[in-house]
């Protein structure tokens, strides 16, 4: 990694100066004004700071507390994007739960390797489906198999929904076409909520669950990904308003927002960059080429080469927070399985002003 900028080596220096004294003076301060509101003698710095690590223990350091587990016998889960990745992973695993799993997968027709991968399990527990989330025909047919197969059972619906289907980019804003953006928009955004209305009506029934996958770019943005952002951004307040709508039926919403995985999930690879990089440069307009220039250019693609093969290579933190969303009595409203200093950068970016987390990453 580069050495920071001066300037940023200040800053920070600085911020956690200022930190560290708002959090010796004031913290002690405010916890005083509480103790005496409701009565209690004041405390020392020293009770202060136990204080303050105790709730940081609670939070972070605690493992979950139990939450009740449903019942899991009989109840059927959709699951889409079940070719390869997180959708694929999860199938078996919410198979081998106990869940009849009806896994969406985009090459079935076309035999796809991830599909006839799940086929060979030959169980009539895990049954796969022709999906391709951008058609409304088949993602009715979709539907409409799922009604005929289920029938009577699972409560007369379907336990639980997982939209997992999604595509990833990159690239500077005056780098992606609109082609690109309403690419990524129909599959992550569009294709989320089609799939969604599509199956409401047996969720509802069951009283179940829909868990969306957005991303810890959902929360945050970042350079290079603004059609990537736009998409997760979108599924984000969708599902905000769809659990304040379900809330009346007893319907659970969750998100889910993986952080760095592209390891895990071969999502982003260094043909993918090579071919994305070559198609935006040669369909950019002139203008664009000339302004930015190739070197400029070729920096930005040698960054997304590195982060090929980077991150956390095990799903398992995705497939558990998943599988607490479908299974949990009372799951959370947000999972957030990532490596530490993305959650930390998360956290920075949406609670502090832009003003300090722009000067701290960008």
């Amino acid at each position: 990694m580069a050495p920071l900028p001066y300037v940023r080596v200040v800053f920070l220096v600085g911020f956690s100066v200022f930190l560290t004294l708002v959090l010796g003076f004031g913290l002690p301060a405010a916890l005083n004004f509480l103790a005496r509101c409701v009565g209690y003698p004041e405390a020392s710095v020293t009770e202060c700071v136990v204080v303050v690590y105790s709730l940081f223990v609670l939070y972070v350091a605690m493992p979950r507390l139990p939450r009740g587990t449903v019942k899991i016998e009989g109840k059927a889960v959709f699951i889409t994007g079940c070719d390869s990745g997180f959708g694929h992973a999860l199938a078996k695993h919410l198979h081998s739960k106990g869940f009849t799993v009806f896994a969406g997968c985009l090459l079935k027709d076309k035999g796809g390797e991830g599909a006839k991968e799940l086929e060979e399990v030959h169980s009539e527990r895990l049954k796969v489906v022709q999906l391709d989330v951008c058609s409304d025909e088949e993602v009715q047919q979709a539907a409409e198999f799922v009604k005929t197969s289920l029938g009577d059972a699972g409560d007369g619906g379907l336990w639980a929904l997982v939209n997992n289907a999604g595509v990833s980019t990159f690239g500077e804003v005056e780098f992606t076409s609109m082609e690109t953006y309403r690419q990524v928009s129909e599959v992550n955004l569009y294709g989320t909520i089609r799939v969604t209305k599509a199956l409401l009506p047996l969720i509802r029934r069951s009283k179940g669950r829909v868990v969306n996958l957005a991303s810890m770019y959902g929360r945050m943005s970042n350079g290079l990904r603004s059609a990537y952002c736009v998409s997760k951004y979108g599924v984000e307040a969708f599902s905000d308003c769809l659990r304040y709508e379900m809330k009346q039926w007893d319907v659970k919403v969750s998100l889910v927002e993986p952080g760095n995985f592209v390891a895990a999930t071969g999502i982003l690879t260094r043909d993918i960059v090579a071919a994305t990089a070559e198609k935006m440069w040669r369909e950019a307009p002139p203008a664009v080429r000339e302004d930015y220039g190739k070197g400029h250019f070729e920096q930005h693609m040698a960054l997304m080469r590195s982060y090929c093969g980077g991150g956390q290579r095990d799903a398992a933190p995705v497939l558990e927070d998943i599988a607490d969303a479908v299974t949990s009595r009372r799951p959370f409203t947000r999972y957030n399985p990532m490596e530490p200093h993305w959650w930390i950068r998360m956290q920075v970016m949406t609670h502090l002003p832009a003003a300090l987390s722009d000067r701290l990453y960008f």
